[in-house]
């Protein structure tokens, strides 16, 4: 056994049988990985039918139910109470890792300045990729997007879906913050890049290393891929990011997102402006999307913000007014 994975927990969340066949083809891909982890750690959220039915037909992983909050935060924290290795690897029950996946994660903890490893997340459309839907805005289904680096380098946060911590760094500075997540399937809040910000508050000379060669496949159904989900899911990052700011901070919240939107997202409009001229009338509608999506998520991350304001003044003014004396 190699020896680094010896000492690796790998970590998925399940929720719902109606996810049963991917399941089990994300566990599948797993176990075939060219090298074997420690222990396989499936945590059930909230759903023991579901649980015994892990345990039914997959004696060899340990299946364990989340007792905490419903969903994705909740879920993680049980899974990293339950695993014993030195290095916690998230995975998800909507994903098939490529057969390399877990020795190419695995690689960069040889270095100690290292306290995290994420990896490529590339989008399995079901029924096609729409040709109105920008590479940029990837992240709305929860993969890797044009913009993110193309070999290994510092990050400042990893994504859900593909990722792996040392677990000194939850022993340090505590989970992932249930007031955010993904529930039942909704992705409510950043509760991974809250986290990952935590670390970099924490550890600043040490780093979380992205790896795009470290490949996993995520299925995009039908269903994600509307434009009333795509504006949707601009509004819950938009919001998500305001909760992150108001934890964090609004510089490190916001550092990514600077660049991404100054660099990123223009780049994405010359692109599509360049397609509509050679008769690629999709490239207009890209265009179109980048900018929408860019201003429904600033505005609702400024409307998260505004609230926030309002909901610490009122608490302020509560706390300043003068007792009310009730004469007896």
């Amino acid at each position: 056994m190699n020896t680094r994975a010896a000492q690796v927990s790998v970590v998925m969340r399940t929720y719902t049988e109606a996810r049963w066949n991917w399941f089990v083809d994300a566990l599948e891909s797993v176990l075939a990985q060219t090298v074997t982890p420690l222990e396989i750690i499936v945590v059930v959220d909230h759903n023991p039918a579901l649980r015994d039915r892990v345990e039914q037909y997959f004696p060899s992983v340990r299946a364990v139910e989340n007792p905490g909050s419903a969903g994705s935060a909740g879920a993680w924290n049980a899974c990293v109470a339950a695993a014993r290795g030195a290095i916690v690897v998230f995975f998800d029950d909507d994903a098939v890792a490529a057969p390399d996946w877990l020795a190419r994660l695995l690689a960069h903890y040889d270095d100690p300045n290292v306290l995290g490893v994420g990896g490529a997340i590339v989008g399995e459309w079901l029924d096609g990729r729409p040709r109105w839907f920008p590479a940029e805005f990837d992240w709305v289904v929860g993969c890797t997007y044009t913009g993110m680096p193309t070999q290994a380098t510092a990050v400042r946060n990893l994504i859900g879906c593909n990722m792996s911590f040392r677990r000194s760094v939850f022993d340090g500075i505590g989970g992932f913050r249930e007031s955010l997540g993904h529930i039942g399937g909704k992705p409510i809040g950043c509760d991974e890049t809250e986290l990952c910000i935590r670390i970099g508050q924490r550890w600043p000379a040490q780093e979380l290393r992205y790896e795009p060669a470290a490949v996993v496949r995520h299925r995009i159904p039908t269903s994600r891929t509307t434009w009333r989900y795509f504006y949707h899911r601009c509004v819950l990052e938009g919001r998500s990011k305001a909760l992150v700011s108001r934890l964090v901070g609004s510089g490190a919240g916001l550092a990514s997102e600077r660049a991404y939107t100054m660099k990123t997202l223009p780049r994405g409009v010359v692109r599509g402006l360049a397609a509509a001229l050679t008769s690629d009338r999709s490239g207009l509608q890209r265009v179109w999307v980048i900018v929408s999506g860019l201003l429904v998520t600033a505005a609702s991350y400024l409307i998260g913000r505004a609230q926030q304001l309002r909901a610490r003044a009122a608490h302020d003014e509560r706390l300043e007014s003068p007792p009310v004396i009730v004469p007896q």
